[in-house]
């Protein structure tokens, strides 16, 4: 890759989002399989954010006159982005992550806590990764196991009061009792690694990307392929649908700011059934 913005041409943005996409370099030729091996790769729904971007960056670069010509981005295709959310987990699939952490260890505890949470409010990674805790002070803390809440910061800076059933509950009771024994208990965050990795400013936490991993090591174990933190948010949303929640209390819940996201999920739903006890956790 050119060091110079200047030197940088439509060929090199490609191979970036292809290297987004694939994990490797891929030349211009984003459907061409990798001769390397490497899978590892990032979401379309990443590489479209690269993308735009990139296609804002160049733009202002050539405004200003710091390219030779037009950007070079005009020549670069918009990803593909799959129209269609993940299919939802099923029942079967969800008691079979859930088992996989039923043990008494540290990780257990906490995996299970992390896995019930998202089955309750589908919270993105980055913001269950932002989850603060402190025993005794309310405004460090955003757990509030009285309440059935977590308090969740949301784009655009946005307070979000996500509510949570009784299993999320006893569930994240057992995690802060093995937290309180963890060599670091004194950490501002409620998400701490097994050994103590650190994180931003010194501080230990588990990362959204340790999240991640987490949730696909534990995928791995119960033999369920295509597992993700996203996977839970539609996974929440389409079970909530089935189960005759209503869409505007979906909103509420998953703390989207308008029903075009709901209406999303709508289509995983298999249909509206009976109301029934809508905490999705709870019923598993």
């Amino acid at each position: 890759m050119p060091g110079q913005i200047h030197r940088i041409t439509a060929k090199h943005l490609c191979g970036f989002l292809s290297a987004r996409t694939h994990g490797c370099w891929q030349d211009d030729d984003r459907t061409r399989p990798c001769a390397c091996g490497q899978t590892r790769g990032h979401s379309e729904g990443d590489t479209h954010k690269h993308f735009r971007n990139l296609r804002l960056l160049f733009k202002w670069l050539a405004s200003e006159g710091e390219l030779p010509g037009e950007s070079p981005m005009t020549a670069v295709a918009a990803p593909a982005v799959a129209s269609e959310p993940a299919a939802p987990l099923t029942a079967d699939e969800l008691a079979l992550m859930l088992a996989t952490c039923a043990g008494a260890t540290f990780a257990d505890r906490r995996d299970t806590a992390i896995m019930r949470i998202l089955l309750d409010t589908g919270i993105r990674g980055a913001c269950l990764e932002g989850l603060r805790y402190h025993p005794d002070d309310p405004d460090l803390t955003d757990v509030f196991l009285t309440h059935h809440v977590v308090r969740v910061l949301l784009k655009g800076e946005r307070i979000h009061l996500a509510p949570i059933g009784r299993k999320a509950v006893a569930a994240i009771d057992r995690y802060l009792r093995a937290r309180a024994g963890h060599a670091h208990s004194a950490s501002p965050w409620l998400w701490l690694p097994e050994r103590g990795v650190t994180a931003r400013g010194g501080e230990r936490r588990l990362t959204k990307t340790g999240i991640l991993q987490m949730l696909k090591r534990r995928a791995r174990e119960a033999q369920i392929p295509g597992v993700h933190t996203h996977r839970f948010r539609h996974t929440m949303a389409a079970h909530y649908l089935d189960a005759g929640g209503d869409p505007f209390d979906l909103m509420r819940i998953g703390g989207w700011s308008s029903l075009a996201m709901v209406q999303r999920y709508a289509g995983s739903a298999g249909g509206r059934g009976t109301p029934a006890r809508l905490s999705l956790g709870d019923r598993y």
